[in-house]
């Protein structure tokens, strides 16, 4: 289940909130080898280079994971011993419980919080738009859609526990927050790091809307999707039920696609089997579905493929009709060509960029621009 490593922090590769990226000579091998390497400055003191760091490969070893890094479990100094310690914890709720990084942190509405009166009794997030997405990726073009038909409205992330733990992972979310896109995070289950810490994806609703006054919420989970080629064991079935948390605390659920021209798995061509599932078999709450126009994708500019997706149109409209207990929403798409353009932070999915797979994130972006036409309603 693990493979340890022992290696020596060479150089400091990128510092972000909650992580540093480093360059480390491993050292349990017969030849030195260079890898990247990630720590959390949340769990361990931050490494600096000649430090010794205890490291987990068994992911990079494999060739598994998002990010292809080895992890830091801890940072020693040339003796073995502990350099420092990060920073202490400062309230009761416990995540990634039991294992050795647990992360203590301090929750949203556990008592003591200074938000615990504002949330304990609270049972509504009074018609807040939530755009749900399968996956981690989807969240840049989404923000990039309000942020161009809605400027001044304020997002919230929630991410939920189905991919990556800490938020710190995501250098998406690092970047969206630098320029200006998202303005707070929630992390939720036995995810951590965010703003706030909440339990559940509904306490984490309640105080993106409460707490932290956001007029939009966006939930996917977190960078490092699981999918084992079968229709349910995927990780993104967690998107149904953030559906039915929304709904039931009296949002507005904004379910996004997740659609591919190109993706080399025909289950995910055209609308993704993981759409249809979590919506159409885990989503028992009625939301609005963004469908995008797709027909009209040749009047866009400057992206690669847009013959291609105009052509998916009708196959798109098949799929989603499937979907009945849902409203589809048809979306235009005219001026999300240019908000996606010029995203100030690199778009990136399955290893494809805006010009690969334009429908994906064309997709995505629908979703964003339905939710804001929600707020100027």
């Amino acid at each position: 289940m693990i493979i340890w490593a022992d290696g020596v922090v060479t150089a400091i590769r990128a510092i972000r909130p909650g992580a540093v990226e480093l360059e480390v000579t491993r050292r349990d091998r017969g030849e030195p080898d260079e890898i990247r390497a990630l720590a959390y400055t949340t769990l361990m003191a931050i490494p600096k280079p000649g430090d010794r760091v205890l490291l987990n490969v068994a992911a990079l070893d494999r060739g598994l994971g998002t990010g292809g890094y080895a992890l830091v479990i801890a940072v020693l100094d040339p003796n073995g011993q502990v350099t420092e310690q990060p920073p202490q914890p400062a309230g009761h709720l416990v995540k990634a419980r039991y294992m050795p990084l647990q992360a203590m942190v301090a929750g949203a509405d556990e008592q003591g919080s200074r938000y615990h009166e504002l949330l304990r009794d609270a049972d509504s997030i009074s018609g807040l738009p939530v755009v749900v997405a399968d996956l981690h990726s989807a969240l840049a073009p989404i923000l990039l859609a309000v942020r161009h038909d809605r400027p001044q409205t304020r997002v919230a992330y929630v991410m939920t526990d189905q991919g990556a733990l800490p938020i710190a992972f995501s250098r998406s979310v690092a970047e969206l927050r630098a320029a200006g896109l998202l303005a707070a995070t929630v992390t939720v289950g036995q995810a951590f790091g965010g703003d706030l810490e909440a339990v559940t994806v509904h306490s984490g609703l309640l105080a993106a809307r409460l707490a932290l006054e956001a007029d939009l919420v966006v939930i996917t989970q977190g960078p490092g999707n699981l999918g084992t080629g079968t229709r349910w064991g995927f990780s993104g079935v967690g998107a149904g039920e953030a559906i039915n948390a929304a709904g039931t605390l009296g949002g507005r659920p904004i379910g996004a696609l997740r659609i591919s021209g190109v993706d080399p798995r025909p289950r995910h061509r055209g609308v993704s089997h993981h759409s249809l599932t979590a919506y159409g078999r885990v989503a028992m709450t009625p939301a609005d579905l963004a469908i995008p126009d797709f027909a009209a994708a040749t009047k866009l500019a400057g992206i690669a493929g847009l013959a291609a997706v105009a052509a998916m149109a009708d196959e798109v409209t098949r799929s989603a009709a499937l979907l009945t207990r849902h409203r589809q929403v048809l979306v235009r798409l005219d001026g999300l060509d240019q908000a996606l353009r010029d995203s100030p932070v690199p778009l990136s999915s399955m290893g494809r960029d805006l010009d690969a797979d334009p429908a994906y994130f064309l997709a995505a972006a629908a979703a964003g621009r339905l939710a804001a036409s929600l707020l100027s309603h």
